[in-house]
């Protein structure tokens, strides 16, 4: 059997194969992303640093300065500046230098927020840190009925804005679906700063505890059928826009990863895969990836991706409103 090329590029990197570990409570582990590397990934998003976390222990330690600072001048001296005191937030930034230091795939900072404010400046600590790449993920989930699309919208591609002024590494943003016209908000990422968009963004569903009648919040890992909303829309995106596309969510084999990179995903990341089975998938993925293009003749990922993209799809209808008609007027089942 002769060797595919795997390689691909993703955010001005070249990756040694399109297989990345998207963020997860996993990959702050040292170990782990030993057991990654060694399995095959091509590069790791860390897991997030929020907005809340830097926020809130800034405003706990601004209210111990205050502490006693009637008293005399020098009481302010009893605490270190915030720069210096060992936050969360600092911790997180040695996590990204150990992970740097144990591993030699690219290691991808992950930043959470939806406001405009100080925290953005850690978008510049996480470079200094020794991050190759920043991925800026947003969630948000509007609820107030008297805030127009047009100024959420507005909101996120400031905050784009001040995050890329900070870094000079590239910027990737991970978003969600829900936006009236999703191509245009993509287009008006890329400009206005995002190298990259990671799709998408999966919100976490609250359930109803019925014993306690709590709201009870779960995560879900996700499930094959999930790939298909991030496999449209990257077709759509793909030589609309020109930054890189990477498509996450739904995806848990060699398949899922050939589906996403023919609609023109530069990289196909994976979370719940790697929680579910263990680092080792990483390998298993990329060996019946390497025999599948075999099988068909290819010699290279970057022969076929984007061929079933919208630019490129025989069928570009199928992406669109002819879509949903077939499905319905097709669908058999024992009641039909």
């Amino acid at each position: 059997m002769s060797t595919v090329n795997l390689s691909t590029d993703y955010l001005g990197m070249h990756l040694k194969n399109p297989l990345v570990a998207s963020a997860s409570p996993a990959n702050a582990n040292v170990d782990m992303l030993k057991d990654l590397e060694h399995a095959g990934i091509a590069a790791v998003v860390m897991p997030s640093l929020f907005e809340e976390q830097v926020e809130f222990e800034e405003f706990q330690f601004g209210s111990l300065q205050e502490y006693g600072a009637e008293s005399f001048a020098e009481a302010a001296t009893y605490f270190p500046e915030m720069d210096d005191y060992n936050t969360g937030a600092d911790q997180y930034l040695r996590m990204i230098e150990k992970a740097c230091d144990a591993v030699d795939v690219p290691i991808i900072g992950s930043l959470n927020g939806v406001t405009k404010g100080g925290w953005t400046r850690y978008a510049k600590k996480i470079e200094s840190a020794g991050a190759s790449a920043l991925e800026f993920n947003m969630y948000y989930l509007p609820t107030d009925a008297n805030v127009a699309a047009a100024q959420i919208e507005n909101n996120y591609l400031d905050l784009v804005s001040e995050v890329k002024s900070q870094i000079s590494i590239p910027l990737a943003v991970k978003v969600g679906p829900y936006f009236s016209s999703l191509a245009n908000f993509a287009k008006r990422l890329n400009e206005c700063g995002a190298d990259g968009l990671v799709l998408f963004n999966r919100f976490m569903q609250p359930d109803i505890n019925l014993e306690t009648m709590e709201i009870d919040a779960r995560i879900d890992l996700s499930h094959a059928s999930e790939m298909r909303l991030p496999l449209r829309w990257i077709a759509i995106l793909r030589g609309q826009i020109q930054a890189s596309l990477a498509a996450t969510s739904g995806i848990h084999d060699h398949k899922g990863m050939v589906k996403l990179l023919m609609a023109g995903a530069d990289v196909t990341m994976i979370a719940s895969s790697i929680l579910r089975r263990g680092p080792d998938i990483v390998k298993t993925m990329l060996d019946e990836l390497q025999l599948w293009l075999n099988e068909h003749g290819y010699k290279s990922v970057s022969q076929f991706k984007g061929g079933m993209s919208y630019k490129n799809c025989p069928d570009a209808a199928a992406l669109e409103r002819s879509n949903y008609m077939k499905a319905l007027t097709s669908y058999t089942g024992p009641y039909v």
